[in-house]
């Protein structure tokens, strides 16, 4: 069973220039970007200090925002 919520968002983060990158996908694009730089759960982004928000694209459905992702 497939929940689908209003909308999402894929998104790309990055450390520095050049630098590590990070793929995402939420259903609160704000809150997801705020836990990134606060550091607030312990992962891959956390670990490499990977913050920067630099492209993201919005989807009415979040299960179309999964597919893009994958």
């Amino acid at each position: 069973m497939t929940v689908v919520t209003y909308w999402g968002a894929v998104y790309l983060l990055a450390n520095k220039r050049d630098g590590t990158l990070y793929l995402g996908v939420t259903s609160h694009l704000a809150r997801r970007i705020w836990e990134h730089r606060t550091k607030a759960t312990p992962g891959f982004s956390s670990r490499y200090d990977i913050d920067r928000l630099v492209w993201y694209e919005v989807h009415e459905r979040i299960d179309e925002a999964i597919a893009r992702e994958k």
